[in-house]
C-alpha cells in the first residue's frame, strides 16, 4: 500500500487547523481509500494556542505528527524542513489556511500514479485582493524574463513531490533554500494542475511588505543576474548622456558667452540623480551580498523544540 505524506506548515492556526484535519481525513477516506498517509505538522513557534491543539489531535490519532520549532524560522526554512522529515512515497505540502483546495489531494496523487514525480497546483485566478494579486502577476513575469532557470509562475510550493524528489532535497546544502526555483530548476517531468485560491478561512495572514520583500529578493538574487548587469548598463547610459549633455553646454557656451548662463540647477539634479543611482544599486549589491553571507554561514534550516508520533 502507498504511503502519502501531507506535510502542514503553521503560524498562528489555531482556527484551522481542528478543520484542516478533519478535512484531509474525509478526503483520504472519500477519494483515496487504498492509501495510508500520514498528516505532519511544522509550527514555527505560534503565540496562539496552535500547538496545544496539534497536540490533542496527535493523541487521538498517531498518524498526525508534530514538529515544534524553537522560534520563527521565516516562510521558506520551515516548510523546506518539514519536507525532509516525510516517510511517504509522495509528499503533498498545503497551507493551513484553506487557500490551497484540499479537495485537490486526490487529482494529485492521480496524476502521481499517472507517473509524474512532481504534480504542482498554479493559480489562474484569486480571491486575494485584486492589486496584490496584479503586483504579483507583474513580478512573476519579470523573474521570468530575467531569470536563467525557467520559472513557474503563480505557484506557491503547494503540490505533491515523489520521494525521490525528496531525497534530491536532501541531498541539497543550501541553508536558504527556495522551493518554488528549486523546483522548477531540478524538478523532474511535472504536471500542473490550475485552481482558484480561496480566501482565507479564519485568522489573519502574517505576510506583510517586509516578508514579501524578502521572498522577492530571495528569488531575485537566487535566480537573475540582471540586478548587477542593468547597473553596468544604466551607469554606461548615464555616462555618454552626460558626456553629449557637456558637449551641448560647451557648444551654447562657446556660441553665446556673453548670454549663456548656465546655472546650478542642472548640477544639483545631476548630482542628486545620480546619488540616488547609485544608492539604488549599492542596496541592490547589498542583497546579493546578504544571500551570499546566507549562504556561506551554513545555520541550520530549523531547530526543533519537540516532535510528536515519529
Amino acid at each position: 500500500m502507498d504511503k502519502v505524506s501531507v506535510l502542514v506548515p503553521t503560524y498562528n492556526e489555531e482556527k484551522n487547523v481542528r478543520p484542516l484535519i478533519e478535512a484531509i481525513i474525509r478526503e483520504f477516506e472519500t477519494n483515496l481509500p487504498d492509501y495510508d498517509y500520514e498528516i505532519i505538522f511544522i509550527d514555527n513557534d505560534s503565540k496562539d494556542s496552535t500547538r496545544v491543539i496539534l497536540r490533542e489531535m496527535c493523541k487521538k490519532d498517531k498518524r498526525i505528527k508534530a514538529i515544534f520549532n524553537v522560534k520563527n524560522f521565516g516562510q521558506f526554512n520551515s516548510p523546506y524542513y518539514g519536507l525532509l522529515q516525510t516517510t511517504g512515497d509522495c509528499t503533498i505540502l498545503i497551507c493551513a489556511d484553506f487557500q490551497d483546495p484540499v479537495e485537490m489531494i486526490h487529482d494529485f496523487v492521480n496524476e502521481w500514479k499517472n507517473g509524474f514525480k512532481i504534480v504542482i497546483g498554479k493559480k489562474i485566478a484569486s480571491r486575494e485582493n485584486k492589486i496584490m494579486y496584479f503586483l504579483r502577476s507583474c513580478y512573476y513575469k519579470l523573474i521570468k524574463k530575467y531569470s536563467d532557470v525557467e520559472q513557474i509562475e503563480h505557484f506557491t510550493g503547494f503540490g505533491l513531490y515523489d520521494k525521490e524528489f525528496i531525497n534530491v532535497l536532501r541531498e541539497l546544502d543550501d541553508s536558504t533554500p527556495f522551493l518554488r526555483g528549486i523546483v522548477a530548476e531540478l524538478g523532474y517531468k511535472r504536471k500542473e494542475l490550475p485552481y482558484e485560491q480561496q480566501k482565507r478561512r479564519a485568522g489573519k495572514t502574517s505576510n506583510n511588505f517586509f516578508r514579501l520583500y524578502d521572498a522577492a529578493m530571495l528569488s531575485f538574487t537566487s535566480y537573475t543576474k540582471v540586478g548587477l548587469r542593468l547597473s553596468t548598463f544604466i551607469g554606461f547610459s548615464i555616462a555618454l548622456l552626460s558626456f553629449i549633455i557637456a558637449l551641448v553646454y560647451l557648444v551654447l557656451k562657446i556660441i553665446f558667452w556673453d548670454t549663456f548662463v548656465a546655472g546650478t540647477a542642472p548640477i544639483l539634479i545631476g548630482m542628486f540623480f545620480l546619488g540616488a543611482v547609485q544608492l539604488i544599486f549599492m542596496g541592490l549589491m547589498g542583497e546579493y551580498i546578504l544571500s551570499i553571507n546566507q549562504r556561506v554561514m551554513k545555520r541550520p534550516l530549523v531547530i526543533e523544540e519537540e516532535r510528536i508520533n515519529f
